[in-house]
């Protein structure tokens, strides 16, 4: 969520560094943001409400510096303003903060009895007098002091810390929230995740839980339990797409754009070698999928195909939730987390609480390097490259056609299908069918005609149920219109009393097992006054909708991944004519790195 940045070297350019490796960050969404940097043997705070560019206007970027530490901010604590946004100084020390700290208050309030005044909402604030708290407790001695903050803080975070007595070392110290380590010439760096440092450098060290990193301008020191550690520089070769628009309006827009070839690309890539890079899940007798937001929505997505096209049975549960629950695991058990980051708080805890009772992991991720991708037992990676939009699209689909592919070796290990023969054929046209469910639609017109309702519902049945969640959600996320989503069959049973004249109403069809049933449903909206828009592989007649959106029939297994492109279309085209903030919609934020 929150983006952390520091840097320190001999050059004298860290504003201009750390604000542009910031700028990498903006994709995760933010609220405020801020900039402490060393002047003149003090240090200097800068803060400002809203975008980074906000903050850029208050600073002189040349300004010569050699440390500072930066932050874009995701409320948690306190409003969105410039008291509560970061970084935060209480006596000797300067800190940005990533996480929440759970025992705030009751730490507040014996900083209060022991002199401590607060002027901010934020536990931030209250971690920052802590770590003063130690340090003058233990004669000024910063490492040990930072030992004795972590024995008393609980809840989650990643720290970037300047003292007032020690301005040429920037320290940091991370627990369940992401930080690295970057490694340039004479210069070092932290940063909540490697991207945003690709500018200067592609070598990293992983900060782990409970260590403690002290950076000079030309050394490091990894610290656990007081003593130095040796550390892995690792290099980062990934491919991430460029944070450029190029002729798209939005990086949304773009990102869908980028559908088609990293779904032919994975498929291709893994049909070929008869998916043998595929795990196979043969061997296992229950089978758990986790996820949150739209990673859950894959999630349903794979239930249905896995159930119904290779007749095994897959439980899916939201992360938040399965961690708090009892797990009911057998001897032969797997559980997959999916995460388009890789460091999503509540599917990380789930991960770790899983791991503790020895129960088989996969990893369904698209940062290499991350917390769920290292942690899990083995890992693949969708290879979407990097998603700048907040709302997900082709990670969505590339995590889609990852399940895709695991449901398909399973049903060829149980001689289901027996061979890649047919699928191979779809494979081969699916860049041009994406492509044209893209392009050869006028989702504009639909938009037109419904974008000024306040709310919309979605149906479906089965699988297409499954993706009439994340239509809807989808359109919640950008167009801030409250949209719910029903199985197709219950609606009437309370919900249809909220359908109105010209309400809309959303249905996906593409299973014809099902297609009776859900026009029937479809028939009872028409009958109350509602606005019937269908999106199906199926000819209909047109006496059920008032719009169309017609798309190929293709394989089953590769059906929901053509079946999503035009709902996140019509959230697109709905939000860009009520004037939305596509890439960065209101209160949300790309990586959920806190609970």
């Amino acid at each position: 969520m929150c983006g952390i940045i520091g840097y320190i070297g001999k050059d004298n350019k860290a504003i201009e560094k750390t604000i542009s490796c910031l700028e990498k960050l903006e994709y995760r969404g933010y609220d405020s943001a801020g900039i402490a940097y060393v002047f003149n043997n003090e240090i200097k705070i800068q803060k400002s409400k809203g975008r980074i560019k906000n903050l850029k206007d208050k600073l002189q970027i040349d300004t010569k510096s050699n440390c500072a530490i930066a932050h874009t901010r995701w409320a948690t604590h306190g409003q969105a303003n410039e008291i509560n946004a970061h970084p935060h100084k209480v006596g000797n020390v300067t800190i940005v903060h990533n996480g929440i700290i759970e025992n705030y208050l009751e730490l507040k309030n014996m900083l209060i009895d022991n002199g401590y005044k607060f002027i901010s909402d934020t536990d931030t604030e209250v971690a920052c007098a802590t770590l003063d708290f130690f340090y003058n407790k233990c004669n000024k001695n910063i490492i040990k002091s930072i030992d004795e903050f972590k024995k008393i803080i609980k809840g989650s975070y990643a720290l970037g810390i300047i003292y007032d007595d020690d301005i040429n070392n920037l320290y940091a110290i991370k627990k369940d929230s992401p930080l690295i380590i970057g490694i340039s010439d004479e210069s070092y760096f932290i940063a909540s995740d490697v991207p945003a440092l690709l500018e200067y450098t592609n070598k990293y060290i992983i900060l782990e839980d409970n260590e403690i990193a002290k950076l000079t301008s030309d050394k490091y020191e990894i610290y656990n339990m007081e003593k130095i550690v040796d550390k892995e520089i690792k290099t980062f070769d990934f491919k991430y797409s460029t944070q450029d628009k190029g002729n798209f309006e939005h990086f949304m827009l773009k990102e869908i754009n980028e559908q088609p070839k990293i779904v032919y690309d994975l498929l291709k890539e893994n049909i070929d070698n008869n998916l043998e890079d595929i795990p196979s899940l043969i061997n296992y007798d229950r089978i758990d999928i986790i996820g949150c937001g739209s990673a859950y929505h894959t999630s349903l997505v794979a239930k249905y195909i896995f159930e119904q096209q290779v007749n095994a049975e897959i439980n899916c549960y939201v992360a938040s939730e399965y961690r708090y629950e009892n797990n009911f695991f057998g001897k032969n058990s797997l559980v997959i987390f999916i995460s388009q980051s890789g460091e999503t708080a509540d599917t990380l805890a789930c991960l770790r609480k899983v791991k503790k009772q020895g129960i088989d992991t996969l990893a369904i991720v698209n940062a290499q390097g991350s917390s769920i991708a290292r942690e899990a037992d083995k890992v693949i990676y969708i290879k979407a490259g990097q998603e700048i939009a907040v709302a997900t699209t082709k990670a969505y689909t590339a995590q889609i056609t990852i399940l895709s592919l695991l449901a398909l070796k399973l049903s060829y290990e149980k001689n289901i299908i027996n061979n890649f023969d047919e699928i191979k054929k779809d494979i081969d046209k699916i860049t041009e069918i994406i492509d044209g469910v893209i392009k050869n639609i006028d989702y504009e017109t639909i938009a037109l005609n419904i974008y000024e309702r306040n709310d919309i519902f979605f149906i479906g049945r089965l699988v297409d149920y499954a993706l009439a969640l994340e239509g809807s959600l989808k359109l919640k996320e950008i167009s801030y219109i409250n949209s719910c989503t029903y199985p197709a069959g219950e609606l009437k049973h309370g919900t249809i009393s909220l359908i109105d004249d010209k309400t809309p109403v959303i249905s996906i069809i593409t299973d014809e097992s099902v297609m009776d049933k859900t026009i029937s449903n479809i028939k009872e909206i028409i009958a109350r006054g509602a606005k019937s828009i269908i999106v199906s592989c199926i000819d209909l007649d047109d006496d059920i909708y008032d719009y169309s959106i017609k798309i190929p029939k293709i394989n089953p297994f590769l059906q929901p991944i053509i079946t999503i492109i035009p709902l996140q279309l019509l959230a697109y085209n709905i939000a860009y004519k009520r004037g939305c903030d596509i890439d960065k919609p209101r209160n949300l934020a790309k990586s959920v790195t806190v609970e």
